[in-house]
């Protein structure tokens, strides 16, 4: 109603230093930019261009308090992404699922949306099941997010509105800390996934030794041992590449012994067979 105003066009036309367009009907305007959208939705008009745009990263935290971003900042909305991961403990039965929305290399930094548990997991040995995580951004900004074990069915739904309570000035801070941080965030990333790639493989090497120990010399359990051992200090430290390092040396030490194992594992199973 005050567009029709005089004076309101005056004011409006002054400010800009140019005349006002009333072309358009102000009772139906926004009902004309709503048909038009909607059009646009529905796939018959190609003539007009109207995006929305996620204006943060949307993803999920990893191991080690990592962003995993599945739907990155300025996507168009609607938009979708699905990435598949797997458990890192034998019998895992549940899986805990983190929503995060910003541009920092931790969660800890970013907002967090969401969260809820994948229960129901068959029981399989670490690495074995594979939960596919998708993102779904619907038209009017909702995400759904859900989680499924695909080898057994399971799966695990929810629903958030990422700028639900979230101000542009917001947006913009977090932004700008991204930007401010880039660097030390790119080190720290690095320094944790050397990190938790260091504790896996002792996990692992720890597994094996368990099992295979009859099969090893006693020099190579003293030298597996001192390597170990050694990786362990190292992960106490925030060193990047001292953790490779000892890494490095560790599968040095393992890889012959591993070979001979699985060489081992082959001649048993094919003991009496012919090829």
């Amino acid at each position: 109603g005050s567009t029709r105003v005089s004076l309101v066009n005056k004011l409006v036309s002054d400010f800009f230093g140019k005349p006002v367009n009333n072309s358009v009907n102000p009772d139906e305007v926004v009902a004309l930019g709503a048909a038009i959208q909607a059009d646009i939705l529905a796939g018959n008009n190609k003539d007009f261009l109207l995006l929305d745009i996620t204006p943060l990263s949307l993803g999920i935290e990893t191991m080690g308090g990592l962003m995993d971003v599945l739907i990155p900042r300025n996507s168009k909305v609607p938009s979708k992404a699905a990435r598949q991961y797997t458990t890192h403990k034998d019998a895992q039965g549940s899986m805990r699922i983190s929503v995060f929305q910003g541009e920092r290399d931790l969660v800890k930094d970013n907002r967090k949306l969401a969260e809820f548990n994948l229960t129901n997991i068959p029981g399989m040995p670490a690495g074995f099941p594979k939960v596919e995580v998708s993102f779904m951004v619907d038209a009017d900004g909702i995400l759904k997010v859900k989680a499924q074990e695909l080898r057994s069915g399971v799966e695990q739904t929810i629903e958030v509105k990422p700028q639900y309570g979230l101000t542009d000035e917001e947006v913009e801070k977090m932004l700008m800390d991204s930007i401010t941080h880039a660097k030390d965030d790119i080190a720290t990333r690095a320094l944790v996934e050397a990190k938790t790639e260091g504790e896996q493989i002792l996990e692992t090497t720890e597994k094996f030794i368990t099992k295979n120990s009859s099969l090893l010399t006693q020099d190579e359990l003293m030298q597996t041992a001192q390597a170990m051992q050694a990786l362990q200090l190292a992960l106490t430290m925030d060193d990047k590449n001292l953790i490779q390092t000892k890494i490095e040396e560790l599968n040095t030490i393992s890889k012959p012994y591993a070979e001979r194992v699985m060489d081992n594992a082959v001649s048993l199973a094919m003991k009496g067979k012919t090829i």
